[in-house]
């Protein structure tokens, strides 16, 4: 059986692989993405009902793609966020203006962002979709490495010097980097509701004891609601009616909000984190949800992953216009080195906030007040923390900064450059 010659085989084509292909639609790498679900199904995750929060630093790097333009219609931005100990006094405020940005970022159905993905990634001339259909083994070779696909049945046979996985470990292609996935005893719901007053573009995260419930604002006065707790809690909201589980709601997030109504259909998701220690070798990189997972408290985990594409994105695209080859080990060294200090202070920080706000051991509420509080009354502090959660820290990358990748083969520019040093921030 003959095997079919790419330059990049992306494995995952959801929101991370389909960014990654959309960014390097202008390189003149031949690429092939594979997708084990019908693209638009709701099986598959960028199609389904939720909603994704994207910091400032996502917008930029999808503004560098072209694709900013084409979503910003329908996101809608947070211009503030309310953080909140339930049953406790500190509270912290946090602004746009603190952070000197139009907004801290933006709220987009994941089927908005997914569909525009879609479309500009199957208009490239250089990426070839095989969808659906599922990747069953890699193999590596000196030069170039080997993906086996069953595709509705027949067996298809790829062949490029780098692979990205980017499935959110749905193949299991990732187990090999060493992951070690631990749950978290809760759960997270999903849903939407209305209020009956304008949010103004405000957040809520309010830290109700078993686990953080926030509030994002969406168009047309709705909030998008991600309400963590125990399962059995989450099991019995799921099962309430629409008027019960909004009485429910409102009275453990109180009426800051306005009054609540017409919540959407209640899903419910399992919780974990984990990370690989070595994502990138061998020819093979593993990004976003398939190489780390980390809680969904202030909402890193997508921004997190899609910081990944941007950086492997302008390594190969750098090394493309160098004439260098884009599996190579020192490719790969310096992603590993680019990527793990960002990655290390997102897994820790949620994980600590986590800890911090669903422990009731003494002292614990004490401390997480004046935390809060001193954090209220200590404006640096404030820009420090927005900066790190918006992905603004240490020196940014080409997408990052809002430019597009073919900006360098314009300027002539090759090797080394400022993402090199990304890695060196604060």
């Amino acid at each position: 059986m003959s095997t079919l010659q790419y330059d990049l085989v992306i494995v995952g084509g959801g929101l991370a692989g389909a960014s990654l292909a959309v960014a390097l639609r202008e390189s003149g790498l031949r690429i092939a993405v594979v997708e084990c679900w019908p693209l638009e199904h709701d099986s598959q995750p960028s199609y389904d009902e939720r909603t994704v929060a994207l910091t400032w630093s996502a917008r930029c790097i999808y503004a560098g793609m072209g694709v900013w333009d084409r979503v910003s219609g329908e996101a809608e931005p947070i211009r503030d966020i309310h953080v909140s100990d339930r049953g406790g006094f500190g509270m912290t405020h946090l602004s746009h203006h603190h952070a000197g940005t139009p907004a801290l970022g933006y709220v987009l159905p994941t089927r908005t962002l997914g569909s525009t993905l879609l479309s500009s990634m199957t208009s490239a001339d250089n990426v070839t979709l095989y969808c659906p259909a599922e990747a069953t083994a890699l193999q590596q070779g000196e030069n170039r490495n080997n993906l086996t696909l069953d595709q509705e049945g027949q067996t298809v046979n790829l062949s490029a010097p780098l692979v990205v996985i980017a499935d959110g470990g749905r193949s299991g292609l990732s187990d090999e980097g060493g992951s070690d996935p631990k749950p978290y005893p809760q759960q997270a719901l999903l849903t939407i509701v209305t209020t009956d007053r304008p949010h103004h573009g405000r957040a809520w995260e309010r830290f109700a004891g078993e686990g953080p419930l926030a509030l994002l604002p969406l168009s047309r006065n709705r909030l998008a609601v991600v309400w963590t707790s125990m399962p059995e809690e989450l099991a019995c909201r799921e099962a309430m009616d629409d008027d019960t589980f909004v009485h429910h709601l409102q009275r453990v997030f109180g009426d800051r909000a306005g009054n609540l109504g017409e919540p959407s259909a209640r899903k419910t998701y399992p919780l974990y984190r984990s990370h690989l220690r070595h994502p990138a070798r061998d020819r093979r990189v593993v990004l976003g949800n398939a190489a780390h997972t980390v809680h969904p408290v202030a909402g890193q985990g997508f921004n997190l992953g899609l910081r990944d594409v941007a950086v492997l994105a302008e390594l190969v695209f750098r090394a493309r216009i160098a004439g260098q080859d884009i599996g190579s080990d020192t490719l790969l060294r310096k992603y590993n080195h680019l990527r793990r200090r960002d990655t290390f202070m997102v897994r820790q920080f949620t994980h600590s906030l986590v800890t911090l706000f669903c422990t009731d051991f003494p002292g614990a509420r004490l401390a997480r007040n004046l935390g809060l509080g001193g954090v209220e009354l200590f404006p640096p502090a404030k820009r420090f923390l927005l900066h790190r959660t918006m992905g603004l820290t240490g020196p940014l990358g080409v997408l990052a900064r809002g430019l597009p990748l073919h900006s360098l083969a314009a300027d002539g520019v090759a090797g080394d450059g400022p993402v090199d040093n990304a890695a060196e921030g604060p």
